[in-house]
């Protein structure tokens, strides 16, 4: 009696997929994703800023006028002393706020991170959010109000028979406004820094003897360091493209980079060359502090060392 083997099922082998198609896919895929975000970037940020690097080569062009000749002239008339005074005042005022938002958010962000109770840490953060909720130019109105000769300020100096003080339309009022705008950012920031601060490194230093101070600069700084330049850096960018609150709070003798440029394009003087050089050159210096940001703000904390 003879017996018949089974036959082997044939199981069909799997479609390897050429290397250029795999390859294919991985360009394509992403660039899929990127496609609707990428065109808005280059329709509201490439092209514009191309057209203003075009208009910034053109010397003394104004509304109106044909578009003759190409050269460097509009970054030479920036190099005259008037508009390298305008620069440095920007570059002042946001190193400015830079400081004071840092001396006064560090603290803050400090007993919100290290010494506040668990339960009140996000509603301390949303108080802190809660002024970024409104218009800008609303708080800066606000700050008129408080600062004004007649404003909230001087009625409670004078409530208490201590003199008045003259600070709205000088810097005095320009660095209130711009600390107080960025100031939440600067919190946020050392916030989600000192939170991953490592608390038994502080013990250790208790431990061992060290003071407060010794602690702080030794243990507690190396370690937020990277907060610390990120948050520098963001309200540096922001301060130095603000043109809000000195506009409001400056007055005329607070000329800063965003109101010249302003005056260029919109002002009497109408000169787009001009305007669109001083453009270019802010353009750089907010590309340059960001490339910084990206750079530092998110190291470890030994590479600082």
């Amino acid at each position: 009696m003879s017996t018949s083997t089974p036959t082997p099922s044939v199981v069909p082998e799997a479609k390897v997929s050429p290397r250029w198609q795999q390859k294919l896919g991985r360009l394509v895929g992403p660039l899929v994703l990127l496609g609707p975000p990428g065109v808005w970037l280059l329709l509201l940020l490439v092209i514009p800023t191309l057209l203003i690097f075009q208009l910034s080569l053109i010397p003394g062009i104004r509304p109106g006028q044909p578009m003759d000749g190409f050269g460097l002239g509009n970054y030479l008339n920036i190099l005259q002393p008037i508009y390298l005074q305008v620069i440095w005042r920007s570059v002042f005022f946001a190193l400015g706020s830079t400081v004071l938002t840092l001396l006064l958010g560090f603290p803050v962000a400090y007993w919100i991170a290290l010494m506040a109770p668990k339960r009140w840490q996000n509603l301390l953060l949303v108080g802190f959010v809660l002024p970024l909720w409104t218009s800008s130019l609303l708080r800066a109105y606000a700050w008129i109000t408080i600062l004004r000769p007649t404003g909230v300020l001087n009625s409670f100096l004078s409530t208490f028979g201590l003199p008045t003080l003259d600070l709205l339309n000088r810097s005095s009022a320009v660095f209130i406004g711009m600390s107080y705008s960025f100031l939440p950012y600067m919190v946020l920031v050392l916030y989600a820094s000192l939170e991953k601060l490592d608390k038994r490194l502080l013990e250790a230093a208790a431990d061992l003897g060290a003071s407060a101070p010794q602690t702080f600069w030794k243990v507690t700084v190396p370690q937020t360091l990277p907060g610390i330049a990120a948050g520098c850096l963001l309200v540096f960018i922001a301060g130095l493209g603000d043109f809000v609150v000195p506009e409001l709070l400056g007055g005329a003798s607070s000329m800063t980079v965003s109101r010249l440029i302003y005056n260029q394009f919109l002002g009497a003087t109408r000169n787009w060359g001009l305007g669109s050089g001083l453009s270019m050159v802010l353009i750089l210096a907010v590309s340059i502090a960001i490339a910084l940001l990206i750079k530092y703000g998110d190291r470890d904390p030994e590479s600082f060392s």
